[in-house]
């Protein structure tokens, strides 16, 4: 199957708190899009395996993703090692995606900060001829995305590109809120984290505001990209 989009994530729930309203966009607007997160969150200080992905299952749903993956590489540990770039880079040349989203290289997280650096090697490698990948034994043809974008995290960056979410703003912060275990609860006797702090949610609410704002709407999304994008010149009066 060909992705018209595919979403790197170091963690199950970073691509739902990042951009989960583009997500939705995307599907709506009847693209296929896929999520791939890095790895199963092992190390996350609330929750368990088990409730992560039975989490994740619920966020994919609420997105009406085409695919979701885990290429579990070991949560902490996302190293550019060959291992490593074969998995990215076999995933995109199985998936085929136009365009392809990574976390911003610079975060709070060095998770984050990893799965960036990662996400981007393996998108060049993927379109080297000489880079062999393969599946079931069959080597792989190479393949290169159109764009690599970055998402916005704890972070923030000047944007190149907003997007409007304001219609599906509801159902970005339904698949976030999929993910209890990570978030506030008055009753739960586990250790408080970042995420799980009383404000995180308000933040997360801010922040869509601030972006949508900055283009005259409700709620948006912040996005990077390193290459400079052409505007179509039939669209600047529209």
């Amino acid at each position: 199957m060909n992705l018209d989009v595919l979403i790197f994530a170091a963690h199950p729930d970073d691509a739902e708190l990042s951009m989960g309203g583009t997500i939705v966009k995307f599907t709506r607007a009847g693209r296929k899009v896929g999520v791939i997160d890095l790895t199963l969150g092992e190390m996350s200080t609330r929750g368990n395996l088990e409730s992560r992905e039975a989490e994740t299952n619920n966020a994919t749903k609420i997105m009406k993703l085409a695919l979701r993956e885990n290429l579990k590489i070991p949560d902490g540990n996302i190293d550019i090692s060959d291992t490593n770039l074969k998995k990215v880079v076999a995933t995109i040349r199985t998936y085929k995606p136009q365009i392809i989203f990574a976390p911003y290289f610079n975060d709070r997280h060095p998770d984050h900060i990893d799965a960036s650096l990662l996400v981007k090697r393996a998108m060049f490698k993927s379109g080297l001829t000489k880079f062999v990948t393969k599946i079931n034994g069959k080597t792989q043809q190479a393949y290169r995305p159109e764009k690599l974008y970055y998402y916005m995290q704890t972070y923030t960056f000047e944007p190149t590109f907003i997007v409007d979410i304001s219609e599906s703003f509801k159902d970005k912060m339904e698949a976030i809120m999929a993910y209890q275990s990570q978030l506030y609860n008055s009753n739960s006797k586990e250790p408080s984290t970042f995420i799980s702090s009383k404000n995180f949610i308000e933040f997360i609410e801010g922040r869509s505001k601030f972006y949508g704002f900055s283009i005259g709407k409700g709620y948006g999304e912040p996005f990077y990209c390193e290459e400079a994008i052409e505007y179509n010149f039939n669209d600047l009066l529209k």
